[in-house]
């Protein structure tokens, strides 16, 4: 092609043909410019291909965090809303109702001792904030999402925070001053085995006497309602944003 044209010029400037020459050297560039131009939209087309295949797969990895998160969410507000109750039934006991069963009792109170933080699993969203690469999720609405829901998890640990001051201040330190954790671990574990481990330790009412009387750990137990529901709350409307943020991940991914 390049001889072609260098035979056009060559015959154009020896037949005199100046003006043609000119027009035809003009129409020359603009094809390369043109080339040029085609050659850059392909790469550009073929970067932005590659682009939308990493974003794809950063958000199913996205989606299957939160799935996760879902599952472990629906575990820990089952789990709480246990302690919840556990914690009602302790404090109907401080107010003077008989206990009949004090492995029972006991077993109520080693849960609330024992409780656990939550932690999301946000590994692709840390992994696109620490790169870097955020920009490359290209809706608004998701990256928004996402924030939003991190913005909320600062909010439980916080909340958690509050819940272990309160708990270490009035459960934990009463508790080790007052009772002999040791048999009641052991009863604990008798108990929610059926006897396959743990002590077969029996606890009486002359065991939890000062235990009854103490305000702190009444106030501990109460204070285990009220911020296990605040707790549970925030977990419900964090199941709520992931379940609506997958819905926007798989309309975006079908695009």
């Amino acid at each position: 092609m390049m001889k072609l044209f260098r035979k056009i010029r060559q015959q154009l400037l020896k037949e005199n043909k100046f003006t043609k020459y000119f027009l035809y050297a003009i129409g020359e560039v603009v094809l390369v410019v043109i080339g040029i131009l085609i050659a850059l939209q392909i790469n550009n087309n073929n970067d932005l291909r590659k682009a939308r295949v990493k974003e794809v797969h950063y958000l199913k990895n996205i989606k299957t965090d939160l799935q996760i998160n879902t599952l472990e969410l629906d575990r820990y507000i089952d789990t709480r809303t246990e302690y919840i109750e556990s914690a009602k039934r302790i404090i109907s006991h401080f107010e003077g109702e008989p206990i009949t069963d004090y492995s029972a009792f006991n077993a109520d109170g080693v849960k609330i001792y024992s409780w656990q933080k939550f932690y999301q699993n946000n590994n692709t969203f840390q992994e696109l904030v620490n790169s870097g690469n955020l920009a490359l999720i290209s809706n608004d609405t998701i990256k928004n999402m996402l924030l939003d829901i991190e913005s909320l998890y600062k909010k439980m640990k916080s909340e958690e925070d509050h819940f272990r001051f309160d708990t270490e201040t009035l459960i934990y330190k009463p508790l080790y001053e007052l009772m002999d954790l040791t048999p009641m671990v052991g009863n604990f574990e008798y108990f929610i085995s059926n006897g396959q481990s743990g002590k077969d330790v029996v606890l009486s009412q002359d065991f939890f006497n000062e235990y009854l009387k103490n305000l702190k750990l009444k106030n501990g137990f109460a204070m285990t309602v009220l911020e296990f529901s605040v707790m549970n709350g925030q977990m419900k409307k964090m199941k709520r944003m992931s379940q609506d943020l997958m819905v926007v991940i798989d309309n975006e991914i079908r695009e």
